[in-house]
């Protein structure tokens, strides 16, 4: 009898201790679970975060690009201005010194033709 009761004994050490291992693993499968699904949290926010980032940067590089040209047609417009202008100059200064030469010509050739 004996025998009996170790075996019985044995038996329901032996079903308290898988009885355990199950909870301990069902408790872990939930952890593991729990884990994986904060991860995808994780990993879903760094994602939104990324494309914030990204749309900013794109933004910012935009804005940059922006004020680049607007820069830019400002100084082609200034260069503009002087090279205009220094021609205009040029031209004046050729315009009289012809006029000067004209007027230089005509003496001459009246003193030449008048005694």
């Amino acid at each position: 009898m004996n025998s009996r009761r170790e075996r019985r004994r044995d038996l329901d050490v032996s079903s308290r201790v898988l009885s355990e291992l199950a909870s301990r693993e069902a408790a872990l499968d939930a952890q593991i679970e729990a884990a994986r699904e904060e991860a995808k949290r994780e990993v879903e926010a760094a994602q939104h975060e990324a494309a914030r980032i990204l749309r900013e940067a794109e933004t910012r590089a935009q804005a940059m690009q922006a004020e680049f040209d607007q820069q830019l047609a400002a100084e082609s417009d200034r260069i503009r201005a002087e090279a205009r202008a220094q021609a205009q100059s040029e031209a004046d200064a050729t315009r009289s010194r012809a006029s000067g030469r004209i007027q230089q010509a005509a003496e001459h050739i009246l003193r030449a033709v008048l005694p």
